[in-house]
């Protein structure tokens, strides 16, 4: 059923597992990437994006995080290439971050974590009707993770920052169109991938994750922007948003697989 949770002591991620036992399942995500373990495989194809500009509906905040969500009726906005044999079609996009830039992804490298972490959420839709369905299979999602980190502005983002404060408390939704995901993405498209799951309940263990190894830089200013979102309604006493993310999860044999040479 739907259980209330979220990432404050008493309804965060070491609470997840009592309403959804997957939690301690076996890919769990997100995970800490060694590079050094991932394993180069040369027989992943490049990551094949093709984002149409014209397909971006609305902004919302989820009291979790905020979500940029697309028409997904055809393949115009989709991911195909890297392990995939079918193309998979953007449904959402959204973020985890800190409070302070010391933490906030939930993927970390080698120990290292980001300020913040960008999910561009797919679905099989060749090989499921509905985004649920798919949610539910174990190959139904693919999840592209994109690093963030403190450096100059980012000029794209600003059409997003700028929204946020029209989607200040939970439960608040903006029309937010013709934004093509693809400016959020860095020049350079080589992944790690592992077989994992969603890092938010139910945590289903439907996703193939494709990690991209080249973080994007934004501004202090642009990051604060998103720290003054609230994980409140209007109605309730303000708690700001941040610290939005699930810590690494055990391995448990998965091999995480390289497109690039270490």
């Amino acid at each position: 059923g739907h259980h209330s949770w979220g990432y404050g002591q008493a309804d965060g991620p070491s609470e997840w597992h009592k309403a959804y036992p997957i939690a301690q399942g076996n890919r769990q995500s997100p995970i800490d990437i060694d590079s050094a373990r991932a394993v180069y495989d040369p027989s992943l194809q490049p990551l094949v994006i093709s984002y149409e500009s014209g397909t971006s509906l609305s902004i919302s905040n989820t009291g979790h995080s905020v979500m940029v969500e697309f028409e997904d009726a055809d393949d115009r906005t989709a991911i195909s290439g890297g392990p995939f044999q079918n193309p998979f079609r953007l449904k959402q996009f959204h973020f985890h971050w800190g409070t302070t830039h010391s933490q906030g992804s939930e993927h970390t490298i080698d120990g290292k974590p980001f300020p913040c972490e960008l999910h561009l959420v797919h679905w099989n839709a060749r090989k499921y009707a509905t985004f649920g369905e798919a949610a539910a299979a174990p190959d139904g999602l693919a999840v592209v993770g994109v690093f963030l980190e403190i450096g100059k502005e980012h000029a794209s983002m600003n059409r997003l920052t700028d929204a946020l404060y029209m989607v200040k408390f939970k439960g608040t939704r903006a029309q937010f169109r013709g934004f093509n995901p693809k400016c959020l993405l860095p020049l350079s498209l080589d992944y790690w991938t592992y077989l994992g799951s969603l890092t938010t309940p139910p945590l289903n263990e439907s996703v193939t994750w494709i990690v991209l190894k080249e973080p994007i830089r934004i501004s202090v200013k642009q990051l604060e922007k998103f720290r003054m979102l609230l994980f409140t309604g209007e109605e309730d006493q303000r708690i700001q948003m941040a610290n939005n993310f699930r810590p690494p999860q055990p391995l448990k044999g998965r091999i995480v697989r390289a497109s690039f040479k270490a």
